[in-house]
């Protein structure tokens, strides 16, 4: 009833987190955060009284208030059984190409559907099937209930939807492509208004996406998408990936942000008959003839299995706006959403630091900047798709036995044990014994396996110090681990690691196969050894002070004042690239107030052993071998397709002034 009219604003503000000891002028650790505003013009307008860590939980936050308000009663419709399902798959389907009112809604399908509205001949009201798959989130919700695998299957769920389709009343599909429409005309004046509403192409559109090929040796190249007028926009992506026509392509869910329309396109296998795909489905699948055609890189991205090659674009209907929605995807986009999924690749990207920046190796209230350790955890368990991590304090008294409190990752602090009454001597605890906390983090997939478990015998006197504690423990460790290179199983996953780290080899190389496949490579023929190297090889083990680098082009007058072990430093930086023989420099990183503690390995070694030769206001360059070509992409967005052809044996110039 309101959806049309329903407009969310969102709000990025900054808020302080670990609270800093009040009365001392001492620096803020913040985080970004977010609340909306929902105003429904002429009913009502609510806000939400908090702050949420990401963006959709605000607007959900506020559509709660806003159905509370209105005294809406929402009822749940959602199938309890696959065939209950299966009858409502039928039925959604029929309503999108037969009511009469739907070419009037805001529902982003109408947007495909104008487009051959201004079509004629044989393409008039025709749709690909995968513009279901891209704008109905109901429908993927009925053939999850159908069939859990079509969580992570696009081709099953183009399968469900196109037999479906075959037994709803009023739609027709062919029998040799993926085309859907409506068996009768819309009236006319159902097309007049969806074509008022729904804005055509006026001039053609370039849109730049990338091309990610199935093949692991191939690498990823730019490609541009060109949108002519009365144009569906798949018809160029389907010929970027020699699809038979533009019903041929399918799509991934979203990636990287949720309010983005940023997806995988890729093409659906040939059949001699539509009607056999699922057929060929099982039998390929048993004979596991489509593992050599899954593109191991798109998929570990989406969460997805994605078939040969794929074009990583940003572009769509919403509901949202009335206009197809473009944005440009580049390299840098592709290497980014990589880099997020590294265990340092969210406090790299949030310190506007990818070269210089690296996890720190202890953890203060005071001194950290960015977002929490607990964060990142949480952060990284859900791009890679784990359960939420597991947090259990424990309440650590001189007189009394340990007593636990869980800690889910939603609920940090909200179960604290009390121990007031068994520890209590006279109604107080003793103050010269003050209760101080352990805490332990148990990784699960999402099935609920253990995978990691880590216990410490390092108490801290705050419940939450010990949390964010534990939690970059768990984060350093798994960041050592997709460091690793040609590491054997046996000598990696050992059943007590003395450091506190437990591990379920099975459990975890299960989990992380696809990561493995994407980040390192096997050798030797040995397929217990693994590699979890390839992009972003960096060395995050933190080693002591070396006055190795080799300063040059040093400026300003020696002030006397050298930063020292523990203190915080500020400094500006920029990072550029130069062929050995070649005078061309490329500009990839410039930083003009980046903060560090030295000593805490926040920063890469040789930088800091810049900084501390250095006096207050002095300034210095060094040159530094490259380290990884793909990470320079990750940070270089404006000129990543120049970078993209320098081979990686270049050097790079760091300039620290």
């Amino acid at each position: 009833r309101y959806g049309a009219k329903a407009v969310y604003r969102v709000d990025e503000v900054r808020e302080a987190v670990d609270g800093v000891c009040p009365g001392l002028a001492l620096p803020q650790s913040t985080r970004c955060v977010y609340r909306c505003q929902l105003d429904i013009p002429g009913v009502l307008s609510v806000s939400t009284p908090g702050t949420f860590v990401r963006k959709k939980d605000a607007e959900q936050a506020a559509a709660q208030i806003a159905i509370e308000k209105l005294g809406i009663q929402p009822t749940s419709n959602i199938p309890n059984t696959p065939e209950e399902a299966w009858e409502e798959l039928i039925s959604r389907i029929s309503y999108f190409f037969t009511d009469e009112n739907f070419p009037t809604s805001s529902h982003p399908l109408v947007g495909h559907l104008s487009v051959t509205l201004r079509r004629t001949g044989d393409f008039l009201g025709k749709i690909p099937i995968s513009a279901i798959i891209a704008c109905d989130v109901k429908v993927h919700t009925l053939c999850k209930i159908i069939d859990p695998k079509a969580e992570f299957d696009p081709l099953l769920v183009l399968s469900m939807i196109y037999n479906a389709a075959k037994q709803s009343p009023g739609v027709s599909v062919s029998n040799r492509n993926f085309w859907i429409q409506s068996q009768r005309p819309y009236s006319p004046e159902a097309v007049d208004l969806a074509l008022q509403c729904w804005s055509g192409i006026s001039d053609p559109i370039r849109v730049e996406a990338v091309l990610i090929p199935c093949a692991m040796e191939d690498g990823p190249k730019m490609v541009s998408l060109n949108i002519s007028e009365n144009e569906h926009y798949m018809g160029d992506i389907a010929l970027k990936l020699s699809a038979t026509d533009p019903s041929h392509v399918l799509v991934s869910r979203t990636v990287d942000k949720a309010s983005s329309e940023m997806r995988f396109y890729f093409p659906a296998p040939d059949v001699q008959f539509v009607s056999d795909l699922s057929k060929q489905l099982v039998d390929d699948r048993e004979n596991r003839n489509m593992n050599c055609i899954i593109n191991k890189r798109a998929s570990y991205i989406s969460g997805q299995t994605i078939y040969g090659d794929a074009v990583l674009a940003n572009v769509g209907y919403t509901r949202r706006d009335t206009e197809l929605q473009t944005d440009h995807v580049n390299l840098c986009t592709y290497y980014r959403i990589l880099l997020r999924k590294l265990p340092d690749g969210i406090y790299k990207i949030s310190k506007d630091s990818i070269l210089v920046a690296e996890l720190p190796c202890v953890y203060a209230r005071t001194s950290w900047k960015g977002p929490s350790p607990r964060d990142l955890l949480c952060s990284f368990c859900r791009l890679q798709r784990l359960s939420e991590p597991y947090f259990a304090a424990n309440r650590v008294s001189a007189s009394c036995n340990v007593l636990g409190s869980a800690v889910g990752s939603e609920e940090m602090g909200s179960a604290k044990a009390t121990a007031g009454n068994q520890c209590a001597n006279d109604g107080r605890i003793a103050k010269e014994n003050p209760d101080m906390f352990k805490c332990s983090v148990k990784i699960y997939s999402k099935k609920r396996d253990l995978l990691l478990e880590y216990s410490t015998d390092y108490s801290w006197s705050k419940e939450t110090d010990a949390i964010q504690n534990s939690a970059l423990k768990v984060l350093i460790w798994f960041n050592r681990y997709f460091k690793q290179l040609n590491t054997p199983v046996e000598k990696l996953y050992l059943p007590k690691s003395t450091d506190g780290f437990t591990i379920y080899p099975n459990i975890f190389l299960q989990e992380f196969a696809m990561c493995l496949s994407v980040y390192g490579k096997t050798s030797g023929g040995d397929s217990r050894t693994c590699s979890a190297v390839g992009y972003f090889s960096m060395d995050t083990s933190y080693q002591q002070l070396e006055s190795s680098a080799f300063l040059t082009d040093i400026d300003g007058q020696d002030s006397g004042v050298f930063p020292s072990h523990g203190s915080l430093a500020c400094i500006s930086y920029s990072v550029h690239l130069f062929m050995k023989d070649s005078r061309k420099r490329y500009l990839l990183e410039v930083n003009n107030e980046f903060e560090f503690e030295i000593g805490a390995g926040a920063v890469r070694n040789q930088l800091e052993s810049c900084a501390t030769q250095l006096s207050v206001n002095q300034s210095a360059c060094f040159v530094d071998q490259l380290s990884d070509r793909d990470l320079s992409l990750a940070a270089a967005c404006e000129l990543s397709l120049d970078l993209s052809k320098i081979c990686r044996e270049t050097a790079a110039s760091w300039s620290s002034p």
